[in-house]
């Protein structure tokens, strides 16, 4: 699986793709938490009160800000030596989590969630899984 996704998947790419995934999400996050983008599309509709939904949508945005920055860490752009372990240790986390959510998003009561986010959350999860079986030096700018 490593050298397959190493062959088809430069790690450069794996990290851009990714930052600029979570820049867009936060952004959509964002517009939602200001009810420019309605409530009702997220959280597989479920979400039943703006309370909830500033609540959600805080959480989501500040576990789309850690994934930003471990991806930095990861991309050796944050320089930080003593956070690599912890980076990669996140990053396996976020490949179950992205995993476990393209399951959820097949079963969401919204259209958009089904057909927006299933695919961006398994390609977020291929993508972080090639980040995270990275054989190769650090990422350098």
């Amino acid at each position: 699986m490593r050298n397959l996704l190493n062959k088809f998947i430069p790690f450069s790419f794996a990290l851009w793709t990714m930052i600029l995934l979570n820049c867009v999400v936060v952004v959509f996050h964002t517009f939602v938490l200001l009810k420019i983008i309605p409530y009702d599309i997220v959280w597989a509709g479920k979400l039943k009160s703006n309370e909830e939904m500033l609540v959600f949508e805080s959480i989501s945005i500040l576990i789309n800000i850690l994934l930003m920055i471990v991806l930095l860490i990861k991309g050796d752009l944050l320089k930080t030596k003593l956070l690599i372990r912890f980076a990669t240790v996140v990053l396996w986390m976020f490949v179950v989590i992205f995993a476990l959510n393209t399951i959820g998003n097949l079963f969401s009561k919204t259209t958009t969630e089904t057909f927006v986010a299933t695919p961006l959350t398994f390609i977020s999860a291929i993508l972080c899984l090639r980040l995270v079986l990275n054989n190769e030096p650090m990422y350098k700018v």
